[in-house]
């Protein structure tokens, strides 16, 4: 079956294009954003994130309040209001050519051109998004591209820890953030991975940034699992918040797994980017079971898949 694209009313949301290729199904906001609000195996439960109440926000003063919305979305790296926070409450102008599926929003105040480029593979669970972020402005302008993908209550998530054997230097980082507390329930820590449990009844949030070098984050929910793919950390690239191309961040209400592109000096036309793989698939995990099998069965199915 090919891919086919339709546009829908979605929940709160106005109109959505959906994409679908028989074995999965992805829905990405027309009306505001852009932003993924839907994606699943078909016939499953959506996996993403849905704020069609507008529950979160951030005044922005002059520029007006921003809305999470949930999904997925792509944001500018550092966080810093009034920037990151600009409204993306506008429509988003779409094409569809040649299975891509171009998502552009209006430019924002701040000389930045945002875009989504998305591809579904024809036949299997397999999503391909690239975002971008140009330099519209006369100037130069220091930021990297940040993908955000908030996913639904009740999941755990595995991040895959360094395993480089690298003799007298450092081959790992985890970074945290001023209300990340080491001792926190939901967090599991070992020499191999971390696992993030997203809990509704959390009074506190929790963050934390990561030198990927498998370059992969999963979130098991309910009977699936989405697998994100990205450049895994290079040396000599400058990533934000010391270092981190991974972070995930979860609260009551979602868990977010972010990936984070080069941060420099771009100047004026040229355009930071970030690709990703999406891949989704029938629960499997045993979190029961030693981290290195957890990884193994993980990459194995993204094997099968990519």
């Amino acid at each position: 079956m090919s891919v086919k694209l339709t546009e829908e009313q979605f929940g709160k949301y106005g109109n959505c294009a959906f994409l679908d290729n028989g074995a999965v199904r992805m829905g990405v906001t027309l009306d505001v954003g852009p932003r993924v609000v839907y994606f699943s195996l078909k016939g499953k439960e959506n996996i993403m994130f849905v704020d069609d109440e507008k529950t979160f926000s951030e005044d922005t003063g002059e520029y007006g309040v921003w809305y999470n919305y949930g999904g997925h979305r792509l944001w500018c790296s550092p966080e810093i209001n009034p920037e990151t926070y600009y409204p993306d409450g506008n429509k988003v102008e779409h094409t569809f050519t040649n299975g891509v599926l171009t998502l552009t929003p209006p430019p924002t105040p701040f000389g930045k051109q945002f875009a989504i480029e998305i591809t579904m593979d024809e036949t299997k669970p397999l999503v391909s998004l690239k975002s971008s972020i140009k330099n519209i402005s006369d100037k130069p302008c220091t930021y990297a591209a940040w993908s955000i993908t908030s996913m639904t209550t009740g999941g755990t998530c595995f991040v895959p820890m360094s395993d480089k054997k690298t003799g007298y230097l450092a081959n790992r980082s985890i970074v945290l953030w001023d209300y990340a507390d080491i001792y926190d329930s939901r967090v599991k820590l070992d020499n191999y991975s971390l696992i993030l449990k997203q809990d509704t009844s959390a009074k506190v949030a929790f963050k934390a940034g990561f030198n990927s070098d498998d370059g992969f984050v999963a979130y098991s929910v309910k009977d699936q699992v989405l697998v994100k793919s990205f450049t895994p950390y290079e040396d000599g690239v400058t990533y934000p918040d010391f270092g981190s191309n991974l972070e995930v961040y979860t609260n009551a209400s979602f868990l977010e797994c972010e990936c984070l592109g080069e941060i420099r000096e771009f100047a004026p036309g040229e355009t930071a980017v970030i690709s990703e793989k999406w891949c989704i698939y029938d629960n499997d995990i045993d979190f029961g079971k030693a981290p290195a099998d957890i990884k193994a069965g993980i990459k194995k199915h993204m094997e099968s898949i990519l």
